[in-house]
């Protein structure tokens, strides 16, 4: 169950509510037990992600540095599928900087896979830390991703 901005517990009214519910449950567990506390992240500092991109060879090398959630998914959204209209469908996410990655992250980078398939190419998850990788198992997103284990891998393959 979720809190309403009303402070009352809400009930979810869709899977999709209970499967985000579960997911961000699990991922601020991980978090507190890792030593981050997610408390605090109620800001809109988009201060907190910053993305850098590049081209390499084939790929599009796209490297999220901080947390990614609802406040800072459109910095992630924006390169992403501005490399897919001009044609650049082979995306590799470098996450080994990725801190941080709730529901509406996942969401962007399952957007993101979508297009990117649509136009022949695909998605390639490189180097991701243990709290984001948890994510992925949780939500069994690792199964329709091509998950490297450094960006090197990911380049090769």
């Amino acid at each position: 169950m979720g809190v309403g901005f009303d402070g009352r517990q809400r009930c979810p009214s869709t899977v999709s509510d209970v499967r985000q519910d579960t997911v961000d449950d699990a991922v601020n567990d991980t978090a507190k037990r890792d030593g981050m506390d997610r408390e605090t992240v109620g800001s809109v500092n988009r201060g907190r992600l910053q993305v850098d991109v590049r081209t390499e060879g084939r790929s599009e090398i796209v490297k999220p540095a901080g947390e990614l959630d609802h406040h800072t998914a459109d910095l992630l959204r924006v390169p992403l599928e501005e490399a897919v209209e001009q044609g650049r469908v082979r995306l590799v996410i470098d996450c080994s900087q990725l801190e941080f990655c709730d529901s509406t992250g996942l969401n962007v980078l399952l957007g993101a896979r979508l297009k990117a398939e649509a136009g022949g190419g695909g998605v390639h998850l490189a180097g991701m830390l243990p709290v984001v990788a948890r994510v992925f198992e949780i939500t069994g997103a690792d199964a329709v991703f091509t998950v490297h284990d450094s960006l090197e891998d990911a380049l090769v393959h």
